[in-house]
Order: structure tokens, then C-alpha cells, then sequence
């Protein structure tokens, strides 16, 4: 595990396994972290059995990196950012940004407006990211989360008190998440023709928050949609998850 000062002072963690083959980036999912997303997962076991170079952001907020309880240090743009200065931390290129939920929206972003990215997959949002800008608040509404991770958070709707059944497992500071939520703006993202590389939607499912890929695929330029069985927590478990990110990556 290492740290890096990112471009607004925070100090953020970040993991490398090392490889031969093309670099690829992870960006894990809301509350989750490297450990909880990709690692307990398989991802990245299987990625460097194909002879990848691995990295792993952990979020602002999130994991081992800084997590400051004011709203106005979390922004999409402020994570997608983050994710740009690995990039010139390692002086990487040639990326395959690889994002999974949260960091689905993330990755989208950093390939709209970084050269450096030549492939790109997302995981676990669909088309929530052409009808609300990003993750689908018709699923979930970020009032709901900010309750989930308030008190008990029995005042909050059952999905989003999956989401504080995932921070308590992970240890995640709620006050942290709930600062999150409060700051990110609503629509991210607009328009996706700036992302011209190949990518890869991949998608559970049984996973509302990932509904209709084939949508987004077909809004990305070069994309594609591969589904797996599961739902939003346990699609990246699955082995056609895996074998189909090792096989776009590659």
C-alpha cells in the first residue's frame, strides 16, 4: 500500500500489483473499498493471473485514504480528478479504467477527458447514467443514504440500509459517506460521444441499480454489454464477471 498527496492536499491510498501486461486502473464502488471490491472479489487475482499490471484507488472518503467530514471536499469531478493525478503519480498510459458503480460514474468521467485511457469498463450502473446523470436516484435517493448512515438508520428505506450494512462491514466512516452524499452534485455526466475508446458495460442481472446496460452500451461509441447473474453486491463475484473483464482488457 502506498499514499500520494492529490491536487487538493488530501492524502489518498492506493495499491499496486505488479505485471507485464497493459496497466489497469480500479475504481471500487460507494462505501466499498480496494479490499471489498476487488480484492475479496477475485478481481484483481484474476487480472494479474492474465499478466496485468493492477492498480487500486481507495475513494476520497473511503478505505485508507483521508476522509474529512465537510461536504464541500466531495464532488464527482473532485474523485474523477483523484483518479487523473495517480495517473501522472505512476506516469501511467495506455489505461484500462476499470469502474464499478460509484466508480463507474467516476471512470466515465476520467475517459471523457483523459487521453491516457485506451479501454474502459463499468460495472454496476446502466441506465440511471443517461436518465439522471449518473447513479439512479430513482433507485436510491441520497436523502435515503444520509439517513442510512444517521443514528441507526432505521428511519432510511431498505436499500439504503444495504448501504450501511456494507459500511459497518467495512468499517467505513458513516459521518465520512453522509459528507459524501451531501456534496456531490446531481448529473455528472451529459453527453458520453467524448468517450471514443472501446468499453465494456458489465452488469448483474438482478441489479436495479445497473438497469437496461444494453442502454449505455449502446450510447458509448464503441460499447458494448455483457450481463451476469447476481445483484449489485454480488455481480463482481460472479466468474462470468471476471472472465469477461480479463477478456476486453486483454
Amino acid at each position: 500500500m502506498s499514499k500520494f498527496e492529490t491536487w487538493d492536499g488530501l492524502e489518498l491510498n492506493y495499491r499496486v500489483w505488479d505485471g507485464e501486461g497493459r496497466t489497469v486502473v480500479l475504481q471500487h464502488g460507494f462505501v466499498a473499498d480496494t479490499n471489498a471490491n476487488w480484492m475479496s472479489m477475485g478481481v484483481v487475482a484474476a487480472l494479474q493471473a492474465a499478466g496485468h499490471r493492477v492498480v487500486s484507488l481507495d475513494a476520497r472518503g473511503h478505505g485508507r485514504s483521508e476522509k474529512p467530514h465537510d461536504a464541500a471536499r466531495y464532488s464527482w469531478s473532485a474523485m474523477a480528478r483523484d483518479v487523473r493525478a495517480l495517473y501522472d503519480e505512476l506516469d501511467l498510459a495506455d489505461v484500462a479504467q476499470v469502474g464499478y458503480s460509484m466508480g463507474g460514474v467516476i471512470s466515465l468521467m476520467v475517459a471523457a477527458a483523459d487521453e491516457r485511457v485506451a479501454k474502459l469498463a463499468v460495472g454496476g450502473i446502466g441506465s440511471g447514467v443517461l436518465d439522471c446523470g449518473g447513479v439512479d436516484r430513482r433507485v436510491v435517493d441520497p436523502e435515503e443514504i444520509r439517513l442510512a448512515m444517521s443514528g441507526d438508520g432505521g428511519a432510511a428505506s431498505r436499500a439504503a440500509r444495504l448501504f450501511r450494512v456494507l459500511a459497518d462491514a467495512v468499517g467505513a466512516d458513516r459521518d465520512a459517506i453522509r459528507a459524501m452524499v451531501t456534496g456531490l452534485d446531481d448529473r455528472p455526466i451529459g453527453r458520453l460521444d467524448d468517450i471514443t475508446v472501446p468499453a465494456l458495460v458489465l452488469a448483474g442481472a438482478e441489479d436495479p441499480l445497473a438497469a437496461e446496460p444494453e442502454r449505455l452500451a449502446a450510447a458509448l461509441p464503441d460499447g458494448r454489454c455483457v450481463v451476469v447473474p447476481g445483484d449489485h453486491m454480488l455481480a463482481v463475484m460472479n466468474p462470468g464477471f471476471k472472465d469477461a473483464l480479463v477478456d476486453f482488457v486483454r
